[in-house]
């Protein structure tokens, strides 16, 4: 999936941290609540500015991440 549409940096929001669209939900927030056992469905009953394909995007960027951070050790 490509997130760079939807996954933003921008210094003056959440202090830099990735966020969704530009809102100020951090991909941060979204991986806890999916960690803490929300459903999808729940967290855009909770957060109806969401979209499934915002939460996929954050699923996608942490797993792209975290290919980046092993593969440069």
């Amino acid at each position: 999936m490509n997130y760079q549409h939807i996954i933003t940096i921008e210094p003056g929001r959440r202090c830099g941290r990735p966020c969704v669209r530009g809102l100020r939900i951090a991909v941060a927030d979204v991986l806890g609540w999916l960690a803490a056992g929300m459903s999808h469905e729940q967290i855009i009953a909770d957060y109806p500015e969401l979209t499934e394909e915002d939460i996929r995007a954050c699923l996608a960027y942490a797993a792209d991440r975290e290919r980046r951070i092993v593969s440069a050790k």
